[in-house]
């Protein structure tokens, strides 16, 4: 056989593999585009059928149902507080640090909580927040640069901390006018969960 006539089934035989392959390539293209539209559509149905308020559901915590832990701190303006003598009244704790992205993020949900229970007059909720390894200068700052004008606790060695077992932020206490300690809510909260619960509690829901 010649060198010209070899070459020659050599170019042919080359052409047919790489039809072979581009038809096969051509088969498979409506495979691959049906594998990565499922997957998109089960990502969308993922992400629609989560819970937004998974996070925001109440933990739990040995603490519930019973007597609030020894709360005693120094307020922003140097007055002394302890959480014993706030019975009475209802009571919001908000462990907070003004580094954290989440406690930046629930701010306006807490400035509008608060001003909603402003307006409630002595029904309101009395709410604090708690520092949580943060300095006095930094949540100064913190407040000044976000908003928020309630009174701002400064535990003594983190204790209060401790004394709800708190271990990250942000996180929310309730405790109702008997002193009892109702809710713990690990993560963001809204104005409106917080209000709704309060409700729900005093309705003995």
């Amino acid at each position: 056989m010649s060198d010209d006539l070899h070459e020659a089934i050599s170019d042919v035989e080359g052409a047919t593999d790489a039809e072979t392959s581009r038809r096969s390539g051509g088969r498979l293209a409506p495979f691959i585009a049906l594998g990565i539209a499922l997957a998109l559509i089960g990502l969308v149905v993922l992400f629609v059928g989560a819970d937004p308020d998974a996070e925001r559901t109440p933990a739990q915590s040995s603490l519930l149902g019973r007597p609030a832990p020894e709360a005693v701190g120094e307020l922003g303006d140097g007055t002394p507080f302890d959480l014993s003598r706030r019975k009475g009244s209802w009571v919001v704790l908000n462990f907070f640090q003004s580094s954290c992205v989440p406690c930046i993020a629930e701010h306006p949900e807490l400035v509008e909580f608060v001003e909603q229970q402003e307006q409630l007059g002595l029904q309101g909720a009395e709410f604090y927040s708690v520092v949580f390894g943060d300095s006095k200068e930094n949540v100064e700052e913190f407040f000044e640069r976000e908003g928020g004008d309630w009174p701002v606790i400064y535990p003594t060695d983190d204790l209060i901390s401790v004394a709800f077992g708190v271990n990250l932020v942000p996180e929310t206490w309730l405790i109702d006018p008997q002193g009892v300690v109702q809710r713990r809510f690990q993560g963001e909260v809204t104005a409106e969960l917080l209000s709704v619960t309060i409700q729900q509690v005093r309705e003995g829901a």
